[in-house]
């Protein structure tokens, strides 16, 4: 069995507007960057097919960015978007997981977006992090927080049955490393930074047939995809009843699917002196 998931850009891609909406509003809080006479230094940690990770160019359009993602699939994927930008910075992109990433240089600004879920005990990683900002620099991220929604929920009840125990046995919870708010908040204050955490529900209106089931392809559904990868049969057998208790818990209507999409997002300014 395969521990670490594959990963699908193309897949991933598909719902980019409704996954790049928590991005644009967590950037919106993230306060000026001290650089003042040189391009920022960001680094956007999990940067997946890179595209949040060029969204940082239009708003730092002179700024030095690399993604850092663990996967070959989206790296190559980024990989399309490097170079320089139009405002005269750089996207380069490299390997590195975020389970063992330690700065080897200084950030104006370290992101994440939807993308520490997947690393168990990522906050004890926090004062390294914020150790390798700049005075002033940034720590922003955000993580969903859904993971007892039923599209969750049932995923991990279906592979913890016993048909799927002995093959998918904790594939469809792996991925819920989150902590609360206040837990971010009071962990990022105590490394001497000032605190903005919130959470929103968005209620995204999913169109297409079985738009839920889609959804989850691209992202909690990779490790079983990823285990069950060599025998079709039984991956059509486990989408199938997924899919199934998927359409009950999520009725189509008129207008599509609502879908109600719950994040915690994260802002911490390290001190400036």
């Amino acid at each position: 069995m395969d521990a670490t998931p594959h990963w699908d850009p193309h897949q991933y891609l598909r719902h980019a507007t409704h996954r790049t909406r928590p991005f644009h509003d967590l950037l919106a809080r993230v306060p000026r960057l001290p650089a003042a006479d040189r391009p920022a230094r960001i680094a956007d940690l999990g940067c997946g097919p890179g595209n949040v990770t060029a969204l940082l160019a239009d708003r730092w359009s002179d700024a030095l960015i690399t993604g850092f993602d663990n996967s070959a699939e989206m790296l190559a994927e980024a990989g399309t978007r490097a170079g320089r930008t139009p405002g005269g910075g750089r996207l380069d992109f490299r390997f590195a997981d975020a389970a063992h990433w330690v700065p080897d240089e200084t950030y104006d600004l370290i992101v994440s977006n939807a993308a520490l879920q997947w690393v168990p005990r990522h906050a004890d990683s926090f004062a390294a992090w914020v150790d390798a900002l700049v005075p002033g620099g940034t720590f922003a991220f955000q993580v969903p927080g859904n993971f007892t929604s039923p599209s969750h929920a049932l995923l991990g009840e279906l592979c913890d049955s016993p048909q799927w125990r002995d093959r998918l046995d904790g594939h469809g919870r792996r991925f819920v490393h989150i902590l609360t708010p206040v837990d971010y908040l009071e962990r990022l204050s105590a490394l001497g930074c000032a605190v903005d955490a919130w959470e929103t529900t968005y209620v995204q209106l999913l169109e297409g047939e079985d738009p839920v089931l889609d959804w989850v392809k691209g992202t909690a559904l990779r490790p079983v995809l990823t285990a069950l990868r060599d025998d079709p049969e039984a991956t059509e057998e486990f989408l199938a009843e997924y899919r199934d208790l998927l359409r009950k818990a999520y009725p189509s209507g008129p207008y599509g699917t609502p879908f109600p999409f719950r994040r915690i997002f994260v802002v911490a300014r390290r001190e400036s002196a």
